[in-house]
C-alpha cells in the first residue's frame, strides 16, 4: 500500500470522525443557548408552555451531549495515531489551546450541567439558571479554544521554528487571535444556531401540520422562524467579511472556491460561476455556465475587481477544486434558502398566517437538516481548501501523518465508520422519538426516575 493511499485514509478517517463531531458540538451549542433563553423566558413570564419546552429540549441536549462525547473522544487518539508528526511540530501551540479547552471550557460545562439536568426544583430558580447559563458559556469557551487552535493552522501567527522544525509560541496573543480566528468563531457560532434553528422549526412544523391549534408546537414554530429571520441575513454578512479575510490570507482557497483558473479578460470583473465541472488535469473548467462581473461585486465590492487564480501556483499548491467548489455552492445556496425561509416566515406572521401556512411547515420539516449540512459543507471548504497544507505555507499534511502501515490505519478507519454509524444511527432513533410527541404542560425533564426519588421536580 503506497504512502499517498496510507496518507489519504489517514484524512478519509479524521475527517469522517470530525464531520460526525461537529454537527454534534454545533448543536450542543446552539441548543445550549436556546436553553438559556427559554429559561429565561420561563422566569420572566412565569407561563407554563417555557417550563415544558425548556425540559423537553433539554432532554435532548442530554441525549446530545451524550453521543458527542463519545464521538469526540476517538479524535483525540486520532491524533496520537495518525497525526503525530503534527502533534510533535505543533504540539507546543495546538497542545496548550487544547488543555484550554478541556480545563476551562468542557470541566465548566460538564460541572454545571448536573445541577441543569437533575436540578430543577431542587435548587433555587436563580441558582438553576445560573447553571444553564454557565453551561451555555461552556460551550462557547469550546467552540472559542477550539476554534483558535483551527484558525491558528489556517493562518499561523505569533511563533517561530525552531532548529528541528518544531513551532514554537512567541505571542500567545497573535497565535490565539490570528487573522482568521474572529471572523471563522462568529461564522461558526451563527452557523450552529442556524443549525438548532431549523430542526426547532422542523419539529414545530411537523407538530403544527397535526395540530395548529398546539401552542407548545406555536411557540417551537414562532421562535425558531425568528432566528431564520435574524441570524441568516447576518450569516451572509459574516460570510462575506470571512471570504475577504481568505482572499487576503488563502488566495488559493478562494481561487479554488471560485473556479477561478485563469483571470478575466481585460476590461472585465471576476465572473459569477453558477455552474462548472473543474478539471484538475486540464486546469480549466468544463461547461462553465457564469454571469459576467458579478463575481468581483461580492469579492471585491466592484464591477473590475481581481483575485489570485490557480494556474498562478504549481499543481502541488492545490487543493480538490471540484470538492471545494461545489461544497462551497452548497453552502451558499442553503444559505439563501435560510434566507428565503426566514423572510417568507416573517410575511406569513405580518399576514396573521404563520399557524396557517401548510406550505412553509411542510418546507421548514424538509429543511430539518439544512443548517448542518451547510455547515459541514462549508467545514468541508475549509478543511479541503487548505490543502495540501495542515499548517497553511509552512507544514505539508504528507509530513505531518505518523510513519504507520495503510493496513492499520484501513482497519481502524473500518472499524470506527461501524461504530460511528451503529453510536450515530441510535442517537439519532431516539432524537426522533423523543420528537415525535408533543410537548406537554407536565413534561418530565431529562431524568424523571431521579425527581421521582428524591422530590416531584416541579418549579
Amino acid at each position: 500500500m503506497s504512502q499517498e493511499f496510507a496518507l489519504l485514509l489517514a484524512r478519509s478517517q479524521f475527517a469522517f470522525t470530525i464531520g460526525f463531531h461537529i454537527v454534534l458540538a454545533a448543536f450542543t451549542l446552539g441548543l445550549a443557548l436556546f436553553l438559556m433563553f427559554l429559561e429565561g423566558m420561563w422566569l420572566w413570564r412565569r407561563q407554563p408552555v417555557w417550563l415544558s419546552l425548556w425540559r423537553y429540549w433539554s432532554k435532548i441536549f442530554a441525549l446530545n451531549v451524550a453521543v458527542g462525547v463519545v464521538t469526540g473522544v476517538v479524535m483525540e487518539f486520532v491524533f496520537g495515531t495518525n497525526w503525530s508528526a503534527l502533534s510533535s511540530r505543533a504540539g507546543a501551540i495546538l497542545g496548550p489551546m487544547m488543555y484550554m479547552e478541556i480545563l476551562v471550557a468542557f470541566f465548566l460545562e460538564a460541572g454545571f450541567m448536573g445541577v441543569m439536568l437533575f436540578g430543577m426544583g431542587r435548587v433555587r430558580p436563580w441558582v438553576h439558571f445560573m447553571a444553564t447559563t454557565i453551561v451555555a458559556i461552556g460551550t462557547l469557551f469550546s467552540a472559542f479554544w477550539i476554534l483558535a487552535a483551527n484558525s491558528w493552522m489556517q493562518t499561523p501567527d505569533g511563533y517561530t521554528l525552531a532548529a528541528d522544525g518544531r513551532f514554537l509560541p512567541v505571542d500567545w496573543w497573535a497565535a490565539i487571535f490570528n487573522p482568521s480566528f474572529p471572523w471563522r468563531l462568529a461564522h461558526m457560532t451563527v452557523a450552529a444556531l442556524l443549525g438548532t434553528a431549523c430542526l426547532v422549526a422542523a419539529c414545530g412544523a411537523w407538530h403544527l401540520l397535526r395540530d395548529a391549534r398546539a401552542l407548545p408546537a406555536r411557540k417551537m414554530f414562532s421562535l425558531a422562524m425568528w432566528m431564520l429571520m435574524l441570524l441568516a441575513p447576518l450569516q451572509v454578512v459574516l460570510g462575506d467579511l470571512h471570504g475577504e479575510n481568505t482572499r487576503d490570507h488563502q488566495p488559493i482557497k478562494l481561487a479554488a472556491m471560485e473556479g477561478a483558473w485563469d483571470p478575466p479578460p481585460a476590461g472585465e470583473g471576476e465572473p459569477l460561476r453558477l455552474f462548472a465541472l473543474p478539471d484538475m488535469q486540464a486546469r480549466r473548467n468544463h461547461y462553465e455556465v457564469a454571469i459576467p462581473n458579478i463575481g468581483s461585486l461580492y469579492l471585491r465590492h466592484n464591477l473590475q475587481g481581481r483575485i489570485h487564480t490557480l494556474n498562478q501556483y504549481p499543481a502541488a499548491d492545490l487543493p480538490w477544486v471540484p470538492g471545494v467548489f461545489w461544497a462551497f455552492r452548497l453552502m451558499v445556496g442553503l444559505g439563501l434558502l435560510m434566507v428565503a425561509t426566514g423572510i417568507a416566515g416573517l410575511v406569513a406572521r405580518l399576514r396573521g398566517r404563520l399557524w396557517q401556512a401548510r406550505w412553509l411547515h411542510r418546507v421548514m420539516v424538509l429543511m430539518a437538516p439544512a443548517g448542518f449540512v451547510a455547515m459541514l459543507a462549508g467545514w468541508w471548504v475549509t478543511e479541503t481548501g487548505r490543502q495540501p497544507w495542515s499548517v497553511y505555507g509552512v507544514l505539508r499534511t504528507v509530513d505531518s501523518v505518523s510513519p504507520v502501515s495503510g493496513q492499520l490505519v484501513l482497519g481502524s478507519l473500518i472499524a470506527t465508520v461501524l461504530v460511528y454509524v451503529l453510536v450515530f444511527a441510535l442517537g439519532l432513533w431516539f432524537l426522533l422519538k423523543l420528537m415525535s410527541h408533543l410537548p406537554t404542560e407536565d413534561e418530565p425533564g431529562a431524568a424523571p426516575e431521579v425527581a421521582q426519588r428524591s422530590g416531584k421536580g416541579a418549579q
